[in-house]
């Protein structure tokens, strides 16, 4: 691998040009001061690699939801329905998402890993902090495989015009004390405003829920209540089936009343659920972006053990072809069913240091990133940029 080193830091670089606002302190400690360098096929070939795979997870989920795979992806019973709902509903729509991926340069072939689908971020490391990092450098701000504001903005315009009778107002709500969450809805924030939204902010645990009226967020100065016909939230589906299935129910009521429309649309649980992978598998076998994964250990082939909806590298185990557990990361999710996906090795740098690509998908394929650590990439890995040349 090709590492640039910046002469200037992104946190200089972002202090500079006064965008300390965009940034909360927690973000920037762990973006590195080197960028990889990419060269323009490689570029392409990860645009059109994440093109490619969107499109083999629609025909995935469809399959899922014609042959009622539901169960086996660990869909929570209390969402089924508001998952066919949203995909039947042309008013709900995928904003986004991260596709994980591994190899890509130096001609190591292109593979998936994962798909962030649900509530994916490094939004504003991938849009923000990188373009930045190229400015104060003096470097090409064009170089880059970098769209993700501007498509997240089209997205948002593309969302109003498919809901003509809807007015433009959008509720963003993350968990308290997750600083990073609220940090990457700031910048979903200012482009949904670009586009033409009123936007405000409120965490779940304050949103008003009625299924007969929709979503509304509580004015503390004089209690007046304002209803939202818009509502993103970065807190994970598979929680508030689990957790909350009172509001599961509301907020399939909501949905199926047409009293809000809720993004990322439930059916991206589908795309979330590692179970797909397998999925994938099975309609695409030997394609050339996949790993073969199975329910089970992989006969002869070292394999990762992943669940099904693990975050942040938790509860992973990479299993030798003799079936010895030699990597593994602990977590909240053990209780949770897994899938077997064939291990591949990550790109390294000169100190063994492992890469993973994560392309953001925002309509089409809108931006490239790095994320480096250890063989198991978890919450400690760092955030790389990238650089064409």
């Amino acid at each position: 691998m090709n590492l640039k080193k910046l002469a200037i830091s992104p946190e200089a670089s972002l202090r500079n040009i006064g965008w300390n606002w965009m940034l909360g302190e927690d973000t920037l400690p762990y973006i590195t001061n080197e960028m990889v360098a990419v060269s323009e096929e490689e570029a392409e070939a990860y645009f059109e690699a994440a093109n490619e795979l969107y499109e083999m997870y629609i025909e995935a989920a469809q399959h899922i939801i014609d042959n009622e795979r539901f169960i086996e992806l660990g869909i929570p019973e209390n969402l089924i329905e508001l998952v066919k709902h949203s995909w039947e509903n042309d008013a709900n729509w995928h904003i986004y998402g991260r596709f994980d991926l591994s190899g890509g340069l130096d001609g190591k072939p292109i593979k998936l890993i994962e798909f962030n689908a649900d509530t994916a971020t490094c939004i504003p490391e991938t849009a923000v902090v990188q373009w930045a990092s190229l400015k104060a450098n003096a470097l090409d701000e064009s170089s880059q495989f970098n769209t993700l504001f501007e498509s997240f903005v089209e997205q948002f315009r593309a969302l109003i015009s498919q809901n003509p009778t809807f007015d433009k107002t959008l509720l963003i709500s993350t968990m308290k004390d997750y600083p990073e969450d609220d940090t990457n809805m700031q910048v979903l924030g200012e482009a949904a405003k670009e586009a033409g939204f009123e936007v405000a902010f409120e965490y779940i645990e304050n949103v008003e829920f009625s299924p007969i009226e929709g979503i509304y967020k509580q004015n503390p100065t004089d209690g007046s209540f304002t209803r939202y016909d818009f509502w993103f939230k970065l807190i994970p589906w598979e929680y508030i089936g689990w957790d909350e299935p009172e509001l599961a129910q509301i907020l399939t009521e909501i949905s199926r009343n047409n009293k809000a429309v809720i993004l990322n649309p439930a059916y991206t649980l589908l795309f979330q659920s590692k179970a797909i992978l397998k999925v994938l598998w099975e309609l695409y076998p030997n394609h050339p972006l996949l790993l073969e994964t199975r329910s089970e250990p992989i006969l002869g082939k070292a394999c990762v053990e992943k669940v099904l909806f693990g975050r942040e590298g938790a509860n992973v185990r990479i299993i030798s072809t003799s079936g010895v557990a030699t990597n593994s990361t602990d977590g909240e999710y053990f209780e949770q069913a897994t899938v077997f996906q064939e291990y591949t090795d990550f790109m390294q740098d000169s100190v063994g240091n492992s890469y993973q690509a994560g392309v953001f998908f925002v309509g089409e394929a809108s931006g490239l990133g790095y994320r480096r650590g250890g063989k198991i990439l978890d919450n400690k890995a760092q955030f790389c940029g990238h650089l064409i040349e």
